[in-house]
Parts: structure tokens; C-alpha cells; sequence
């Protein structure tokens, strides 16, 4: 076997592999004699067909499966040994094997190549890049400590009524004139949170109630004549309460009110861990630093995203062999959809760009991927998933679980090995360029991802 490859341009080679009967027949030999002993056909027992007429049936196709097994294992054994830096996977080269047979015992395969484009990526101090930092405002602040004294309230028994309690009691439905009406709906435990009636003048009726007192409403009026809620609060079918306009009492028997956190020191201790903080200055300072810690994230995906624009402008336009990567791609294509890959090829293109940046950086910069680095980077994203919800101070047992249910997904640790490069490549290149560090607010950090708007950078 004799594999001989040259360029036919700085992008594109063309690999030889010439193949002799001596290379396979072999391999043939072998898969017959396997093909003889599981054949069956009728006159014959099982394993005893004719090796002629097994040659006869199935002769070619095993030698092209031999063959093609042959020159995967070759082609990519050679592309590896010389360091071809290759784009996507060796094409045959129809117009060069035009002609060539089964029937022949000495072969010659051709396959075209695309070349990776050969560039350098000097990045140093004379390149600045904008990092914009989001600032955290007193009214950021106050509405993630209004959150916490939520989160951490509770639910306590009231004798009176205020707005936003609930309300439970018996419900009894009435006649015109006030007294129960006879084989009407009767509810226990009943359930009422007036807030949320539409109607104002059923809201105030409960004004002044307190516990063991009598509340007469309208549920139709109270609800606008909402079907859905009113059988949700006479404990019915929807079909059931439809044209329901009678008056009901309501026996309150509980009033429920939510009351909020205090601001103190078991405050403190629930959100942030026992002991970390011990006054209100410090609380809301220690808030004010996790805020603008959930903002790094989203301040180190502008950067890299600018870092991109900015390399590969200075990188320039690359070179590649266009027709060939569109014959990859119609190649790998599900539904070969030339007109598409047309379309889409110059987006292609600058993503393939970006790769090869991107791989280059990453060789600069010695980044590696370790199995630590994929399972930090599974916790931070179930840490991040939690803290939406106002929950800061997680034990690591619960931040590990969660994240060694991402780690059983494996297009989940593919997305998380990528996040892991991203963010140690930011690492490098925030400490390798000169950073133009700019304060704006969220407003005018979201502003920068419009298409129409420009970012500020040089």
C-alpha cells in the first residue's frame, strides 16, 4: 500500500492510496468464511454452502467493505502521523477514480482535503478591549433585600383583617332576602384572598372583619363574573356555578397573614451563613457584592464576544478552499440541501474563523480542560441556577447532587467543557490585553447587544 499526498493549493491537498490485492484479500478471505458459516439456504445445512456460490453472492460487497475499512483506518492514520491540519473529512475525488472497478485487483483512491488556512494571533498590551461593568444601584440593593425578607417571612394567625391576608371559613350560600338558602352550596373551609377581587366595593366589604365575624358578598360581582375562579372558590365544576348571582356568607374562622423577615441578625445569618455579617450596613454591602458577582458573567460574555470582533478584524480575512467546504458540508448534511449551505456558508465561515482563532489561543495559552474543571463548572451553573431564586447560601451536598445529575447528560458536558475554555480563555485574555474598564447601567449594558447600536471599542 503506497499513500502519497500533495497540495494542490495552500488550502487544499490531494491524497493518493494506492491499494494492491495483497492489502486486502486477506481480510476477504476472512469475512467469507464468516459469511459461509452463518449463510443459510435452501438444500443446504447451515454452514455448508459452497464457498462459490458465497463468492458469488456476496463477493463484492464484502471486498468493498474490506477495502473501505482499509482506507478509513489508513487515511486517517497518515492525516494523523504528518500533521495534516485538516477541515472536515477527506472527500473522494470522483473525477480522478472515474473508471476504476471492483473487478480490479490493484486500486488507486483519491481523496481531496481541505487545509486549515496558516495564520498567527499576536495578542498583547497594544491591543485594548472595553470590559464594561454593570453598576449596582441602592434601588439593585433594595429589591434584593425586599426579596430576602420575603423569601424568609412567614405565615402567622391574625383576630383582624388586613389587606393581602387570606381568609378561610365556612361559606353558605343565601337566599334574596339574607337567610340560608335551603339545598344551596355550602363550603368548609373556604378559601378568600380579597386582593384579589376585582371588584372594589366586594374588596372593602371585608375591611373590617375579624375573626368569628360574618362577611356577606357576592362572588359573581366580586369576580366579574369569572367562571373559573368562582368554581374554584365554591369548590364546583365550572359548568356548575355558571349563572351562580346569589350572595354568600362567609363565617371567617382563620385569617391568615403573611409577615416579612425582619431585617436582623437571623436575616443575616439564613441568607449569607452564620456569622458573616452582623449589621445592616454590612448586609446590604455584602448584597451589593453578590449582585455585581451575578453580573461578572454576563460582563465576561460582552468582553469575549468584543474580543472576538476585535481578533478576528485583526486577524483578517482567511483563505479556504470554499468549494470543497460546501462538498463537506452537502456531505454532512441530513437533507442536502445545496441552497441552504449556500446561504448559510458565509456564517459558516466565520464561525469556522473564530474555531481556528479560538483554537490557536488556546494552544498560546496552555488551556486544558481537566474533570475537576467540568464538575466546578457544573456546580457554578447550579449555583447560579439557585441564586435566581434568592437561595445564596446552598450546602454542598445539595450543590452537588444537583450537578451530578448535569454531569449524567452528555450533551450537557459537552456545553459545559465549552463553557469551562470560554472562561478560562477570558481569564487569559483579560490579563494578556489592555482592559478599558467602563461603568453603565443594565439598561445600557442590554442596549450594547442591539444589532443597531455600537459597542465602544478599540
Amino acid at each position: 500500500m503506497d499513500l502519497k499526498f500533495e497540495n494542490v493549493s495552500k488550502v487544499q491537498g490531494l491524497l493518493s492510496v494506492s491499494i494492491e490485492k495483497a492489502d486486502y484479500q486477506g481480510n476477504v478471505d476472512n469475512a467469507l468464511k464468516e459469511a459461509k458459516k452463518k449463510a443459510q439456504m435452501p438444500g443446504f445445512r447451515p454452514g455448508m454452502v459452497p464457498m462459490s456460490l458465497i463468492q458469488k453472492m456476496y463477493g463484492k460487497s464484502i471486498k468493498a467493505d474490506e477495502i473501505n475499512k482499509i482506507l478509513q483506518n489508513k487515511v486517517f492514520s497518515y492525516i494523523k502521523e504528518n500533521k495534516i491540519d485538516m477541515l472536515g473529512e477527506p472527500l473522494p475525488n470522483d473525477e480522478k477514480e472515474s473508471g476504476m472497478s471492483l473487478d480490479d485487483d490493484d486500486m488507486t483512491f483519491w481523496f481531496d482535503i481541505a487545509l486549515a488556512p496558516q495564520f498567527d494571533v499576536n495578542v498583547g498590551k497594544d491591543d485594548s478591549i472595553t470590559y464594561y461593568e454593570i453598576k449596582v444601584t441602592d434601588e439593585m440593593v433594595d429589591s434584593q433585600v425586599k426579596g430576602y425578607t420575603r423569601q424568609f417571612g412567614k405565615y402567622e394567625q391574625s383576630d383582624t383583617y388586613a389587606d393581602g391576608d387570606v381568609v378561610k371559613g365556612l361559606l353558605t350560600e343565601l337566599e334574596a332576602d339574607g337567610s340560608s338558602k335551603e339545598n344551596g352550596i355550602l363550603v368548609e373551609g373556604a378559601t378568600v384572598m380579597p386582593q384579589f377581587m376585582k371588584d372594589d366595593s366586594q374588596k372593602a366589604l371585608f375591611r373590617d372583619a375579624v375573626k368569628g365575624s360574618k362577611v356577606v358578598f357576592n362572588p359573581s360581582k366580586a369576580y366579574e363574573g369569572n367562571d373559573v375562579e368562582i368554581s374554584s372558590l365554591l369548590n364546583r365544576k365550572k359548568e356548575e356555578v355558571a349563572g351562580i348571582n346569589s350572595d354568600f356568607c362567609l363565617e371567617i374562622q382563620d385569617i391568615t397573614r403573611f409577615v416579612e423577615a425582619e431585617l436582623g441578625q437571623e436575616l443575616f445569618d439564613r441568607v449569607f451563613g452564620s456569622g458573616s455579617v452582623d449589621s445592616e450596613s454590612a448586609f446590604r454591602s455584602k448584597v451589593e457584592e453578590s449582585i455585581a458577582a451575578s453580573f461578572v458573567p454576563d460582563s465576561d460574555y460582552k468582553f469575549l464576544l468584543d474580543a472576538r470582533k476585535y481578533l478576528m478584524e485583526k486577524v483578517g480575512k482567511l483563505e479556504f478552499a470554499d468549494e470543497l467546504l460546501k462538498r463537506i458540508m452537502r456531505a454532512n448534511s441530513k437533507n442536502n440541501d445545496k441552497d441552504n449551505i449556500d446561504e448559510t456558508f458565509d456564517r459558516s465561515i466565520e464561525e469556522l474563523t473564530w474555531h481556528l482563532i479560538q483554537e490557536k489561543l488556546v494552544e498560546k495559552y496552555s488551556i486544558k480542560v481537566e474533570d475537576d474543571d467540568v464538575k466546578a463548572m457544573a456546580r457554578e451553573a447550579t449555583r447560579a441556577q439557585f441564586a435566581q431564586y434568592g437561595m445564596m447560601n446552598l450546602p454542598d451536598e445539595l450543590l452537588d447532587n444537583y450537578s451530578k445529575e448535569m454531569l449524567k447528560k452528555r450533551e450537557t458536558v459537552d456545553g459545559l467543557v465549552n463553557r469551562a475554555i470560554e472562561s478560562k480563555l477570558t481569564a487569559a485574555l483579560k490579563k494578556d490585553v489592555k482592559i478599558k474598564r467602563k461603568k453603565i447601567s443594565v439598561d445600557e449594558f442590554n442596549r450594547l447587544f442591539d444589532t443597531s447600536s455600537s459597542t465602544d471599542k478599540k
